[in-house]
């Protein structure tokens, strides 16, 4: 098959579209990922891919491959082409539209990391990678978040989207269904340190706005307000920071023996 080499090719605009608008990928419940990594990852976690384009000069035959085997159309492009669809300023050689991932939502006595609002991309894709390296079980996504199959969240996110599940939910939603869970939320202003936690308790952690912290409607679901102690040289860390201080001491209790 000839590369296509006109960006006004119907599924090409397509992609670009997901790309562009957040509605679009909810209605359709379609994402887009770029490069060869994201998109094996997404393979191996049994993500359902439906149309990829690649560049003859640059894609991965592997990736390709892979591809054909998961039943994807696959459309050759031109360099121009792909850079055109893509939301990178230097475009991989291949992109691949998949199914938003659906995946059962676990009982609600797990550990669940709930988000108040975060707002910058790169932020909210770091923590849902470190949340899905630390065993959380669910990713609670409460109003005011980024669209979490924003480009650059699943960037940052490195597959975790496929691996995590993630919901979006109302705070009497997210209070329902953390009524058997014991509810910590982060912020400076407390003086309970995070390490004193009982964390091998089944649990659901609040991390608030970068700017703002956590919201009064958050305030009101957690049952403990919890911190973590700095020196004076800094008031705060960043939220993605906070987030693999806090889910990777969780991990570290639960991994340590049970007192006889």
């Amino acid at each position: 098959m000839d590369a296509i080499s006109s960006a006004q090719n119907k599924r090409v605009r397509y992609v670009k579209s997901l790309q562009t608008k957040a509605r679009l990928r909810r209605s359709e419940r379609k994402l887009v990922l770029e490069g060869d990594r994201l998109i094996a990852d997404a393979l191996s976690s049994g993500g359902r891919p439906s149309l990829a384009l690649y560049s003859l000069e640059h894609a991965d035959f592997q990736v390709i491959a892979a591809l054909q085997e998961a039943k994807c159309e696959l459309l050759p492009v031109s360099s121009e082409v792909l850079s055109f669809a893509s939301d990178t300023q230097q475009p991989p050689g291949i992109l691949a539209v998949f199914a938003i991932p659906k995946p059962p939502i676990p009982h609600p006595s797990a550990r669940v990391l709930i988000l108040d609002a975060v707002r910058e991309p790169g932020n909210l894709g770091t923590i849902m990678r470190t949340a899905a390296a630390a065993g959380v079980k669910l990713a609670i996504l409460a109003p005011g978040c980024v669209d979490p199959y924003n480009s650059k969240v699943l960037r940052a996110g490195m597959g975790a989207h496929f691996r995590l599940p993630v919901v979006e939910a109302s705070w009497p939603e997210i209070a329902n269904f953390c009524q058997d869970l014991t509810v910590y939320a982060s912020s400076v202003e407390s003086d309970c340190d995070y390490a004193a936690v009982d964390w091998q308790r089944e649990w659901a952690l609040i991390l608030g706005n970068e700017a703002r912290g956590v919201s009064q409607k958050a305030r009101k679901v957690a049952d403990k307000i919890i911190a973590i102690p700095m020196s004076d040289a800094a008031e705060s860390i960043n939220v993605a920071s906070a987030a693999a201080v806090f889910l990777f001491e969780a991990r570290r209790q639960r991994r340590r023996p049970s007192a006889s």
